[in-house]
C-alpha cells in the first residue's frame, strides 16, 4: 500500500505582523529575482495561427545545481476563475513556477479550457468535490459522487485521472478513504485571501509561515491573491525555496 500523510492547517505564528510588512517592502524595493535553480522549463508550443510564443511549462527536474532547496507547494482551491486563473497561470509562468490546482466539478465543466489550459502548462490537478461540499456533512454515496464527478470530468478533458483530493473545509473520512482511490491533501499555510484585499496581510502570512516541506493554500479566484504571487515568489526563492507540486512533497 501507498504510504502517504495528511497535512493539517497550522495556526499564526505570533510574529509581529508589522515588523514582517516593513520587511517585506525593504526586500521589494531591492528587487530581489532568483533563477529556478535545478529546474527546467520547456517553452510551450507557439500558437500555429498566431505565430505568438507560448508561456513556459514546468518539465520538472533536470539535473542538480548543487544548492540543496527547501520544496515549498503552491496550491490553489475553486478554480477555475473566468479572469483570474489565466492571470495566476501568466504569473506562475514568468516565474517558472509550478502549482497545484484543486478544481471544482462546476467551475470545470464551465471553463474547460482553462481546465486544458492548466494541464498544458505542465501543473498538478487535482478535486475540490463539484459543488464545494462538506463532504462529512453528506451520506457516503452522495460524498463519493461528488468527488467522482470532478475526477470523471478532469480525465475527460485532460486525459489524466486524478490523484489528489482537497475536501472543502478540510474535513475528511475513513469511510471515503475506503471508497475513493485518492490522497487527501490539506495545508499547513492558510493565507486566508479569499477574506481580504490587503495584499501586504497575505504575503505576510506566507512569509511568516513558510518552512520546508510546507504547502500554501491559495484562491485563484481573486485579483489579490494574483498581486500576492507578484510578491512572495521571488521572496521565498530568495530565502532558498523551491517551489514544487504538492505530490512532490506529501510523498518525499
Amino acid at each position: 500500500m501507498r504510504q502517504y500523510h495528511i497535512l493539517y492547517e497550522k495556526t499564526g505564528r505570533g510574529r509581529d505582523k508589522d515588523g514582517m510588512v516593513q520587511k517585506i517592502r525593504k526586500l521589494d524595493r531591492r528587487g530581489l529575482s532568483c533563477t529556478a535553480g535545478s529546474r527546467s522549463f520547456g517553452r510551450n508550443r507557439r500558437s500555429e495561427d498566431s505565430g505568438t510564443p507560448g508561456r513556459d511549462v514546468f518539465r520538472g527536474n533536470d539535473g542538480d545545481s548543487g544548492r540543496r532547496e527547501k520544496k515549498i507547494a503552491l496550491t490553489f482551491d475553486d478554480g477555475p476563475h473566468p479572469v483570474y486563473t489565466e492571470e495566476v497561470l501568466q504569473v506562475l509562468s514568468e516565474g517558472h513556477v509550478p502549482a497545484t490546482f484543486f478544481l471544482l466539478g462546476q467551475n470545470a465543466e464551465e471553463h474547460q479550457n482553462l481546465v486544458r489550459e492548466i494541464d498544458a502548462e505542465g501543473h498538478l490537478i487535482g478535486n475540490h468535490t463539484y459543488h464545494h461540499v462538506q463532504v462529512t456533512s453528506l451520506p457516503l454515496d452522495q460524498a463519493c459522487e461528488e468527488i467522482q464527478k470532478t475526477s470523471d470530468l478532469i480525465e475527460s478533458l485532460t486525459g489524466k485521472g486524478t490523484e489528489y483530493v482537497r475536501p472543502p473545509f478540510g474535513t475528511w473520512s475513513e469511510g471515503l478513504e475506503d471508497r475513493l482511490n485518492l490522497i487527501p491533501v490539506m495545508w499547513t499555510i492558510d493565507t486566508l485571501d479569499w477574506t481580504t484585499e490587503n495584499v501586504d496581510e497575505i504575503v505576510c502570512r506566507v512569509t511568516e509561515q513558510a518552512e520546508e516541506n510546507g504547502i500554501i493554500l491559495m484562491h485563484d479566484g481573486y485579483e489579490s491573491t494574483v498581486q500576492a504571487l507578484e510578491r512572495f515568489i521571488p521572496l521565498l526563492e530568495a530565502e532558498g525555496y523551491e517551489f514544487v507540486t504538492v505530490d512532490q512533497v506529501i510523498m518525499d
